[in-house]
């Protein structure tokens, strides 16, 4: 009976474990974003991102939305979401994350980051929404 206490748990844990791992990830890269560390941010995506996204497009756009919401106040996980296949994108291995976050000039946002697990191994952002 205790064996198998132990071995749901280890079951449990593993599988909690891209979601965690994606997370520290995604966090990492958000505080880049955070700190106006656009084209670093940029560096540190996911290959799949960097080819959607030319680097020059991104901190233009950064520029342009994530610039004018002002500094983080706040930032909660919602919720994260395994999975294997996206829309438009190829198949792999997702983490689909949703913070509650708040900014100096926009209270109430929903961040949605997308780390995938790249082929070294490396959980890297691959998608990044602001609604």
């Amino acid at each position: 009976m205790i064996l198998l206490a132990i071995t749901l748990g280890d079951v449990l844990f593993a599988a909690a474990q891209p979601e965690n791992e994606a997370r520290k990830s995604a966090e990492q890269w958000l505080s880049l974003i955070d700190a106006g560390e656009y084209l670093q941010s940029w560096q540190t995506a996911a290959e799949y991102f960097q080819r959607a996204m030319p680097r020059e497009q991104w901190s233009r756009t950064l520029n342009a939305v994530r610039k004018p919401l002002g500094s983080l106040i706040s930032r909660k996980i919602r919720s994260a979401k395994y999975t294997r296949s996206l829309p438009g994108a190829p198949d792999g291995e997702y983490v689909i994350l949703r913070f509650q976050t708040s900014f100096a000039n926009k209270l109430d946002a929903i961040e949605t980051v997308t780390p995938m697990l790249e082929k070294e191994g490396q959980w890297r952002v691959s998608g990044y929404f602001i609604k």
